[in-house]
């Protein structure tokens, strides 16, 4: 078993080379970074302390009792119901791990997170992508999914709101979905990492419902991707048992010092999520200019959640050159093949933070002179 290259986290480490030009990271996906000062100044001021007197020991696999009951309190389910994971990451590789028997099958995005397909086929899962069309917003077609499954369909994912999209699923979406699954004895996962950050309507948790399974972690709308955690919620005592046991084997525990600070993040998630949805509104209407000055240029459906955006050349050609060409003007952006969709790229609008004003100057010239370059050689 091989697993192909990262391509997308590759690209993105071209802002750490040593030799690299990039001032300003528009292909990553998460917030506004926060300083361990920054994080501890939120608390009473003893956590400093307590951080000191922490045993530097394993935790329980599960996570420990107080994360747990931190999770749970923002969620609105019973601790029991929490396994705490490191990252996502470890929560997708369990839930495929499990998912990969004999002629099975699972329905994905397409677009979707790069790794969803990489774990899906090293595993020997086949892979059915259901479609989200910029023609109708990026949305999920339900009867698309209904005709996908068939008897040997093991799970659902859906990523709500979506990456690299920002497409967002309503209430009544995520409850027919769920209800399908449910009917079907499909696991239902919603991968819900940039919740609550929206910017229309606001859905609500898929953890309300009886049957999801739910992925979320402190990366993305909770801005704290060093710490590397992040949750399944699970109501199944059968299916928590096999996520424990997987990750018995996996990485056994969590970060003991990672957890402690989890929990003060989640005392202050209010704090986080309002400077997390202030950068990001804020930089988005900075896209919304953007985008109507370029509009011969550039195509865009406005994300109505998360950190990214994922426009398209009004051309309709591949990206990757553009991508290399912004590249090298100091804005890294994502390009869409990394998605398997190479008419599109990626922006990401929050990890910059205060400083994606001067990106946007240093993007909207990169773009005056593309299209003065083209009409010249129009001529």
């Amino acid at each position: 078993m091989e697993l192909p290259p990262f391509e997308l986290d590759r690209w993105i480490a071209q802002k750490d080379s040593a030799n690299s030009p990039i001032e300003y990271d528009l292909a990553s996906s998460t917030g506004p970074v926060w300083t361990l000062r920054e994080l501890l100044a939120l608390s009473d001021g003893n956590e400093l302390e307590a951080l000191l007197d922490t045993s530097v020991s394993y935790t329980s696999a599960a996570g420990t009792l107080a994360l747990r009951i931190a999770i749970a309190a923002l969620e609105g389910v019973d601790a029991g119901e929490v396994q705490v994971v490191t990252g996502a990451a470890e929560a997708l590789l369990i839930l495929f791990f499990l998912a990969a028997e004999p002629g099975a099958n699972v329905l994905l995005p397409n677009p979707g997170f790069p790794a969803n397909t990489a774990l899906a086929t090293s595993f020997g899962i086949a892979i059915r992508y259901y479609t989200l069309l910029r023609e109708n917003q990026f949305r999920v077609d339900l009867d698309e999914i209904r005709r996908l499954v068939d008897r040997d369909t093991r799970m659902l994912l859906v990523n709500s709101p979506h990456n690299p999209t920002g497409a967002v699923l309503s209430d009544d979406e995520i409850q027919s979905l769920h209800d399908f699954c449910a009917e079907r004895n499909i696991l239902f996962v919603s991968d819900q990492v940039y919740h609550p950050i929206f910017y229309g309507p606001e859905t609500r948790s898929a953890a309300r419902l009886p049957h999801a399974t739910v992925i979320n972690d402190f990366s993305k709308a909770l801005c704290l991707s060093g710490l590397r955690m992040g949750w399944i919620i699970d109501r199944d005592p059968a299916r928590r048992e096999r996520y424990r046991n997987a990750r018995n084997y996996f990485t056994i525990t969590g970060n003991v010092l990672g957890e402690r600070l989890a929990v003060l993040a989640l005392e202050q998630s209010h704090s986080i999520y309002a400077r997390a949805r202030q950068v990001a509104r804020d930089n988005l209407a900075l896209l919304d200019r953007l985008f109507a000055r370029h509009d011969g240029f550039l195509r865009w459906v406005r994300p109505r959640g998360g950190m990214t955006a994922f426009p398209w050349l009004a051309e309709g050609v591949d990206t990757r050159d553009f991508c290399r060409r912004l590249a090298k003007r100091g804005v890294l952006m994502a390009p869409g093949d990394i998605f398997g969709q190479p008419a599109h790229f990626r922006l990401g609008f929050a990890a910059s933070g205060n400083r994606f004003p001067l990106a946007m100057e240093r993007f909207a010239e990169f773009l005056d002179s593309e299209a003065h370059q083209r009409s010249a050689a129009a001529r």
